[in-house]
């Protein structure tokens, strides 16, 4: 999910804890695009350990192959320059729960991401570097808005690097909590997030990747240091494993319409909302596949939207699941306001430089017309949850922000996002 649309501050160089992925196919504030594919079943699972038939409801980014642990899952490795396998799933859920039990990959200056995005750029993020082994990094973006970089946190936890974790969104109208193993990590409101102008709350998918912001090569020298240092790719493989992903969907439907340009969550029509079943990526019955093909905006039936979860079972509950490697490939440099579930209050005002990154987007198949994929181009693509950012496998890729920088980026997009 690195992509970005970033548009350059003229010379001068902002720069956040983290990036955003700002580029879409098709933005639906701007103009009429096909529906969203929905999840028309109020959960999804699947079992990366059980191999190659859990990726049946996935699109893989460009480039991207991914192999098969029988105990830790799939495999998103990286053993050279311009590497960033990467994953979308094949639908969108419209206000709902992800957990994905991962492990993020270890190496200087390399990203491991798991990414909500929408069609007009609202975003949640967890992103992990993997030269920090005691703490996760949390992100969000509202209509691709980066005019500021203070929305990341930091959040402990124990070696990322070597212990599997289950990271999740819960994710209703009303607020977004972030939770490791099940615990509560931080919480935004909507009415703190710019009085609901910045919260993320139109359709999105899940994207997982894996991606390099360390190569000076491809990426800013502010995108380097918020990675912590330059890769040294004689370390390599630096493999990000995802074991199992669960998804619960609040508003079931077979696609999402938007019925105006406000971007808001009340502008959402679900089509065709009506199932509750179970969906098992493992058996490649992916419900998402109920809208494949055309964007049908007839026979819409509106159904009342729903903040909390429409179905509780064992799929769902504190599932293990989901990380997301192609975001943002946007620098940080060394002043911006960080917060810290852990600690009171951190103030350190971040510069950077915007990093960019060019979208490759891999055409997925739902009920969008170009249901984008993200491409995975290499470590130009950022996971960050800050505004320049390509997309790891899922084809999202930051266009280069600032003015000198923004060519580098074009050819590496991922999308996670």
């Amino acid at each position: 999910m690195y992509f970005a649309r970033n548009s350059a501050l003229a010379g001068l160089a902002v720069i956040p804890l983290a990036f955003a992925q700002t580029y879409t196919s098709c933005n639906p504030m701007e103009k009429s695009c096909p529906n969203d594919v929905g999840l028309n079943s109020a959960s999804f699972a699947c079992d990366f350990t059980e191999g190659k038939s859990a990726l049946a409801s996935w699109s893989t980014a460009t480039g991207t192959t991914l192999s098969y642990d029988g105990t830790k899952g799939a495999q998103f490795v990286i053993n050279g320059k311009n590497q960033a396998p990467t994953i979308s799933s094949n639908f969108y859920i419209f206000f709902g729960r992800v957990d994905v039990t991962m492990q993020a990959a270890p190496g200087t200056g390399i990203v491991s991401s798991m990414v909500l995005q929408s069609e007009d750029l609202d975003e949640i993020d967890w992103e992990w570097l993997g030269g920090d082994t005691t703490q996760a990094q949390t992100n969000y973006f509202g209509k691709g808005n980066t005019t500021s970089y203070d929305r990341g946190t930091y959040q402990s936890v124990s070696s990322p690097q070597t212990v599997m974790h289950t990271y999740s969104f819960d994710w209703t109208k009303d607020k977004v909590d972030w939770l490791i193993d099940g615990q509560i990590v931080r919480t935004l409101k909507y009415a703190d997030a710019v009085g609901g102008k910045n919260f993320p709350q139109t359709p999105m998918r899940l994207k997982l990747g894996n991606w390099i912001a360390g190569d000076p090569d491809t990426n800013a020298k502010g995108t380097i240091e918020w990675a912590g240092g330059e890769t040294d790719f004689s370390k390599v493989p630096f493999t990000m494993y995802v074991k199992t992903v669960s998804v619960t969907n609040y508003n079931p439907a077979k696609e999402y319409q938007w019925s105006d340009r406000s971007g808001s969550y009340e502008s959402i029509k679900l089509v065709d909302g009506s199932s509750s079943s179970s969906s098992s990526g493992s058996s490649g019955s992916s419900s998402a596949s109920g809208s494949s093909g055309s964007a049908s905006k007839s026979a819409s039936q509106t159904v009342s939207l729903k903040s909390t979860a429409v179905i509780s079972n064992s799929l769902n509950t504190i599932a293990p699941t989901s990380s997301i490697s192609v975001r943002k490939a946007q620098a940080q440099g060394s002043a911006a306001v960080v917060l810290t579930s852990n600690s009171t209050s951190t103030a350190s005002t971040l510069k950077s430089v915007i990093s960019s990154i060019s979208a490759s987007a891999t055409s997925a198949s739902a009920s969008k017309s170009s249901s984008h994929s993200s491409s995975a181009s290499s470590s130009s693509s950022a996971t960050s949850s800050q505004p320049a950012q390509q997309s790891t496998g899922a084809g999202v890729s930051n266009t280069a922000a600032t003015g000198l920088l923004s060519v580098v980026g074009a050819a590496m997009a991922y999308l996670i996002l």
